[in-house]
């Protein structure tokens, strides 16, 4: 390649490679960063509802002769109460960064 052709290629490739620089850099600046705390949605409902089941079938198998009505509610609403407090406890919080425009 002729030196002159050369020079100008090489030109050409430093000034596209500093607008780009450029750019970005006043991309960068023009927004912010900022830190946001997320936390998934708690389980608590989902909880209740297979806490309640799990009870109520656990209360029936249980339960004496007779008293089988008895101990599927009293099995469900201990089952609901637990599974709603576990579900609960179960949230996951993480931070994210974003950009302000």
């Amino acid at each position: 390649m002729r030196p002159r052709l050369k020079a100008l290629v090489l030109a050409t490739v430093v000034g596209f490679t500093a607008s780009s620089v450029a750019v970005t850099a006043a991309d960068a600046q023009s927004r912010e960063r900022y830190r946001v705390l997320v936390c998934n949605k708690s389980k608590a409902k989902n909880g209740a509802i297979i806490g309640g089941l799990g009870g109520a079938l656990l209360g029936n198998t249980v339960a004496g002769r007779g008293n089988k009505t008895e101990g599927a509610l009293l099995g469900g609403a201990v089952g609901a109460v637990a599974g709603h407090e576990i579900g609960k406890g179960k949230k996951k919080c993480h931070y994210e960064y974003r950009y302000r425009r």
